[in-house]
């Protein structure tokens, strides 16, 4: 039996939000059921497809004017996470779930559904997109800001921010937020990768929407890695990997 579960503020506890549910005493599941017990207050929407009462999939998505992605997008819903196991990959479950979201965007009135795609990091990839009927919008670099237009509206863009990255030239800035439970392990990583090269690190916390959508380097609004005053990844990664991250910046720098 397949089934779709709403989550809410009242059955959060039990069904959790998809991801980290075997770490659900950890800090980052933990940051994270806090920020989306405020974020429902805003409308936003999980949405967790089960199959046999075994989670095989989910959709994240709000209203535009509380998305937290560095993006336009007021008179949309925006998409922030869709995943789908990958064995459990072509049942028709991404299709339900992006029905769900579909949905509630025209029962809003809103002028379509739009969400940041790449092929790179942890965002969904275009292609399951544009066979729904989404088209490309704005672009990024590796960033595609892909939308499904319902009505005539303002089209949706990026903030490009890419340039704040040139203020924070010392050492290493990190930009997060609790959209995501793990970048919490992503930044100790990270500290703990500084640490041994002895480079000093900063914490911008993304702590509300317009801080997400206006001072995010990137598009992706949730984490980014700045290493005197360049980009260096979006991505959480273990610490040996962000040590060699490090210590390529460096050499670059240097050379």
């Amino acid at each position: 039996m397949v089934e779709i579960i709403d989550v809410s503020s009242e059955n959060v506890n039990k069904y959790g939000f998809f991801c980290m549910r075997s770490k659900s005493k950890s800090d980052g599941y933990q940051n994270k059921l806090r920020w989306l017990k405020e974020r429902f207050k805003e409308g936003l929407k999980i949405k967790i497809i089960q199959e046999n009462r075994r989670q095989r999939g989910f959709i994240e998505y709000i209203p535009g004017k509380h998305t937290w992605r560095a993006i336009n997008a007021k008179e949309y819903m925006v998409i922030h996470c869709f995943w789908i196991v990958g064995k459990n990959k072509g049942k028709g479950f991404g299709v339900s779930l992006l029905n769900e979201c579909i949905k509630d965007a025209k029962n809003l009135n809103l002028a379509g559904v739009v969400l940041v795609t790449s092929n790179k990091g942890w965002l969904p990839d275009k292609l399951f997109f544009e066979k729904k009927g989404f088209t490309l919008v704005d672009q990024i670099g590796e960033f595609e800001l892909m939308a499904q237009l319902f009505k005539d509206g303002t089209t949706p863009s990026f903030y490009d921010w890419q340039k704040t990255a040139k203020e924070f030239s010392n050492g290493i800035t990190v930009f997060k937020s609790d959209q995501c439970p793990f970048i919490q392990d992503a930044v100790i990583n990270l500290e703990v990768a500084a640490d041994e090269l002895d480079i000093k690190v900063n914490i911008v916390e993304l702590d509300n929407y317009e801080m997400a959508q206006q001072k995010s380097p990137t598009p992706f609004g949730v984490f980014t890695v700045i290493y005197n005053g360049e980009i260096i990844t979006y991505h959480p990664e273990t610490k040996n990997k962000f040590v060699k991250l490090l210590e390529k910046q460096s050499l670059k720098l240097n050379s």
